[in-house]
Order: structure tokens, then C-alpha cells, then sequence
């Protein structure tokens, strides 16, 4: 991804050395196979989008401070600019956290991570809009099946039921794309991989005061919502916060921008399988096609543009 993209700056460190022993790709998978965790841990909470919001970020925050100020110390502080950029970015990434809980709470954990995989898709569009860089082709050519496949993964079309639930939950999960979207393209002028747990730490504030803002439109934030709940929102602060998003921006600047966003494509096809597997979810044939449109229509765009850029 974008975000968590760039060049790594600094004098050579022990922990450089041992991340280079290790094959980046491996480390993306594990990171995808981690953000695709998220999913299911929010459903297992069984909370508000405020309070999952919430408690995601503000559980990771002692570990990802702990990691930057270690961090801070061989590489030096961030700049300024880079700051701003990143919380700003927070911000969108707490309106995407909002919306995404609500969303599986509406149409489950595996349909809203794929529709809200539409985030490869933005940042072209937003690099056109923005930046005047000549959008590819393939990205014109890919929209029609884009969202064909995304009314089909919700029910809209397909013959299936499509209730106000199903409908809006789409809805919400592809504006929290959209939003996601943004925020990849608002950090990716800063992230570097020997900086990936103090852009990681400072989008997780403004992430988690933005979310638990928007979340409490569909109630307030529970402090206490029972131990069973607690332990589910660790592991998704953990999982999901941490470990999957500080593998990325470690992994990700390693890897060539082809290679990185096709493996990135296995984290919808793996929230679907586990939401399958560990929730009992049972999407219908349409929707499971609906899915594979969406990652197909990603991967092409996704793949073509990264080859128009320069390593």
C-alpha cells in the first residue's frame, strides 16, 4: 500500500539487519493475514463501532509508543510536516475504522472486507483528481465490474434478499474504502519502513479520537462491556493495530510496488475464508462471486498501475 510505502532513511541498525533476513513477502502475508483478523475479532466483540473503535486504538497505544520512541532513537524524530500529514491522515482512517465496525455488524465480517478493498481503487482516482498524474486504462475499464461486483458481494443485485441492513451496510463499507483510500493517500508521501511504528502510533490518536466520534452515531462508547468482549478488543488492538500494521510499513518499502499490492489481494480473500471458517458466516453463491469480481477488478488495476511507476 501507498501509505506505508517509501524510502528508508538513517544509518544502518541491528533491527534493520535481522528485517532483512527475512523475506518481505513473508512478512506482507503475515501482515495481511493479521488486518484480516480485524474483521472477525470486531464481530466476536459483538460492541458499537465507538466502542471497537475505541478500544483498538487505545489499547495499542502503549506498545506502539514503546516501539517509537526505540525508533526515535536510531533514526531521529519525524518531521513536522510528516506529523501533520499523518494525523491528518488519522483522521481518515478513524472515519474508515467507524463505518467498517458498523458495517460488519450489518452485513458480516468477510462481504465488508471485500467491498472495502474499493481503497486500491481510490488512490489513482485521487492521484488523477489531485496530483494531474494520466490515469491507466485498465482503471476506466475496471469500474463498471468494480461495482457490479460490490452490488452483488451486498445482495443489491443477484437475485438475492437485499434488507435495508444489507443495503446501507454495503453502503458504509464502501465510504470507509473510500475514506481508507484517502488516508493511503495522505500518509503515503511519508511512510518509510525504519519509521513504520511512529506513523503507525501518531494515525492511531487521531484515528481513535475521529472514530469514537463518528462510532458513537450508533451509540455512545461502553467502558466496561464485559470481559468476554475485552479480551476480543485486545486481541484486535494487538492483532489487527500493531502487528499487522508495523509488519506492512516494515515489509511493504522492501518489495516492489507490483509484488506488494498483489499479495496484499490475499486480505479479503482471507477475512472471507475465516469469517467461514470461525463465525459460521455463509455468504450465497452470488455474493462469494460478487467477491471474486472485486478482488479481480483490484488486482488489475492495482497491478497495472504500479507497473507505470518506476521502482
Amino acid at each position: 500500500m501507498t501509505s506505508l510505502t517509501g524510502t528508508t532513511t538513517g544509518t544502518p541498525n541491528p533491527a534493520g539487519i535481522a528485517q532483512a533476513r527475512i523475506d518481505p513477502r513473508v512478512l506482507v502475508i503475515a501482515g495481511a493475514a493479521a488486518i484480516s483478523v480485524s474483521s472477525i475479532l470486531i464481530k466476536l466483540a459483538d460492541v458499537g463501532p465507538s466502542t471497537a473503535v475505541f478500544f483498538r486504538c487505545f489499547l495499542a497505544l502503549p506498545p506502539l509508543a514503546w516501539m517509537a520512541w526505540h525508533e526515535c532513537r536510531r533514526v531521529g524524530m519525524p518531521t513536522l510536516r510528516a506529523v501533520i500529514l499523518q494525523l491528518f491522515g488519522g483522521i481518515l482512517l478513524g472515519v474508515d475504522f467507524a463505518l467498517w465496525s458498523q458495517s460488519i455488524l450489518m452485513i458480516g465480517a468477510g462481504i465488508a472486507s471485500v467491498v472495502v478493498n474499493v481503497q486500491v481503487i481510490v488512490v489513482p482516482a485521487l492521484s488523477w483528481l489531485i496530483l494531474g498524474n494520466r490515469v491507466p486504462r485498465r482503471f476506466l475499464f475496471a469500474l463498471p465490474f468494480l461495482f457490479g461486483g460490490i452490488a452483488l458481494a451486498g445482495g443489491v443485485i443477484g437475485g438475492g434478499v437485499a434488507g435495508p441492513d444489507l443495503i446501507w451496510g454495503t453502503v458504509l463499507s464502501l465510504v470507509s474504502g473510500i475514506a481508507y483510500g484517502g488516508y493511503i493517500f495522505m500518509v503515503g508521501f511519508t511512510g518509510a519502513s525504519d519509521r513504520a511504528a511512529s506513523q503507525v502510533l501518531i494515525s492511531t490518536i487521531s484515528a481513535g479520537i475521529a472514530g469514537s466520534m463518528i462510532g458513537s452515531l450508533w451509540g455512545r462508547i461502553d467502558f466496561v462491556p464485559g470481559w468476554e468482549a475485552f479480551f476480543w478488543l485486545v486481541a484486535l488492538a494487538l492483532v489487527g493495530q500493531v502487528f499487522g500494521w508495523v509488519l506492512m510499513g516494515r515489509s511493504l518499502p522492501r518489495l516492489s510496488a507490483e509484488v506488494g499490492a498483489t499479495l496484499l489481494l490475499m486480505q479479503p480473500v482471507l477475512a472471507v475464508f475465516l469469517a467461514v471458517l470461525l463465525v459460521g458466516e455463509r455468504p450465497s453463491v452470488m455474493q462469494l462471486l460478487g467477491c471474486v469480481v472485486v478482488v479481480g477488478a483490484v488486482s488489475a488495476v492495482s497491478v497495472k498501475r504500479t507497473r507505470a511507476v518506476p521502482a
